[in-house]
């Protein structure tokens, strides 16, 4: 399998208001920078974007260090996920999950792949955290 590392982030200027989101890819010595926005969303649907869209340029199963500074996106994926599948997409007030959709297409997208998903302080100086969130602004700003 490829090894892959991969740093993601989402911004968001009100909340909901734009949003944006970025990432960087690493694989064999080098480097690709992705990134996308959108006028009215929310900042933890832009964290959902940023993973999914990284994970698409896969195209193969790989062995994947995903760094993000999102919890929500951490706990969902390694904590709360495997409920929500059992009782049908629904949190535990029988609501549906917030973000259903980008939940099911995250799910979608990790499939094959070995991921170790890291979580990591935003704005602490993180090397890969700090240029998704240079590229999460910069998907804002290309609105």
């Amino acid at each position: 399998m490829k090894i892959v590392n991969i740093y993601t982030d989402g911004a968001c200027r009100g909340n909901p208001g734009k949003g944006g989101w970025g990432a960087v890819l690493e694989y064999g010595g080098r480097s690709k920078e992705i990134y996308g926005g959108d006028f009215s969303t929310t900042n933890n649907k832009m964290e959902l974007k940023a993973v999914i869209e990284a994970l698409r340029l896969l195209t193969e199963p790989c062995k994947v260090t995903l760094t993000t500074d999102s919890k929500y996106v951490i706990q969902g994926i390694t904590e709360w996920i495997s409920g929500w599948k059992k009782n049908n997409w629904k949190n535990s007030s029988k609501q549906d999950v917030k973000n259903k959709d980008l939940w099911i297409e995250l799910d979608n997208c990790i499939e094959g792949h070995n991921i170790d998903w890291q979580w990591v302080k935003g704005h602490s100086g993180h090397e890969g955290n700090e240029r998704a969130d240079e590229l999460a602004n910069k998907g804002i700003d290309a609105l």
